[in-house]
């Protein structure tokens, strides 16, 4: 099971508290247990809730999303949860704007996401690479780049391999977030408390129950990871960063660090 809490940091209330996310497709998680829909993929085979392939990269959970993308079905075969009742309902405004998916695919090719409201309606997708191949790696879509108008959707649409494809493929996805990596959380404040010093120059210490870390900049890219309690930041450019600790109880922290 995740557990995802703040370490020593202020939350600031959600305006998305109808919505079930992050999508992790764990037994008391979200995404296990939804109805989801396959289209346009020949004899469309369900999606499937396995192991996780490949637990030594960024994405050391238990079980993910695997979707295989037949040679016979169309470019934009992919998945859709049940309008209303998996994901809920949710709007998409300049402060949640950002929506990350952990992917994992033996090929090169957009991965689409696309948001529903209730009556159907849908901005259409948008489309992100993949650039490494059979390994991990987190997408970002900027979603800021839409006009939602106020919209409210209550449906996730997923196209894992969208291309014209001349073999079946077989994809994974997983950790899916509204809100970038803070998912169910409009923002996290800043913390002295968690991560010291803070701001910093160089090193900072986190808990002492970190097993692992990753630090993020605010476009989203990885630039920084390590398994134990100490990280450097020192060659890091000015700014802030998103620090995402893994504690040795499979627990997950999030706390943001200022580097000057």
């Amino acid at each position: 099971m995740k557990n995802i809490f703040i370490l020593g940091c202020l939350l600031t209330a959600t305006s998305l508290s109808a919505q079930r996310v992050p999508i992790d497709f764990e037994t008391e998680g979200n995404g296990a247990d939804w109805t989801w829909t396959t289209f346009e993929n020949d004899d469309n085979p369900p999606l499937e809730i396995i192991e996780n392939p490949d637990k030594s990269g960024i994405n050391t959970s238990n079980t993910v999303g695997k979707f295989t993308s037949r040679q016979t079905g169309a470019p934009f075969a992919g998945c859709e949860s049940l309008h209303g009742a998996d994901i809920g309902e949710y709007k998409l405004d300049a402060t949640n704007s950002t929506i990350t998916l952990m992917v994992y695919k033996p090929v090169l090719s957009d991965v689409g996401v696309k948001l529903v409201t209730s009556t159907g309606w849908s901005k259409g997708e948008l489309k992100v690479a993949n650039t490494k191949i059979n390994e991990w790696e987190e997408l970002t879509f900027d979603f800021s780049t839409v006009n939602h108008e106020n919209m409210t959707y209550d449906q996730l649409v997923i196209f894992p391999d969208f291309r014209d494809r001349s073999e079946e493929t077989i994809s994974y996805f997983d950790n899916f977030t509204i809100g970038g990596r803070t998912a169910t959380l409009e923002k996290i404040v800043d913390s002295p408390a968690s991560i010291y010093p803070n701001p910093t120059t160089g090193l900072i210490t986190l808990d002492a129950n970190t097993a692992a870390f990753t630090v993020t900049s605010t476009t989203g890219q990885i630039v920084l990871s390590g398994h134990q309690n100490i990280a450097d930041l020192t060659n890091l450019t000015t700014g802030i960063y998103t620090v995402r600790s893994t504690m040795n109880d499979g627990s997950i922290a999030y706390c943001k660090v200022s580097k000057q």
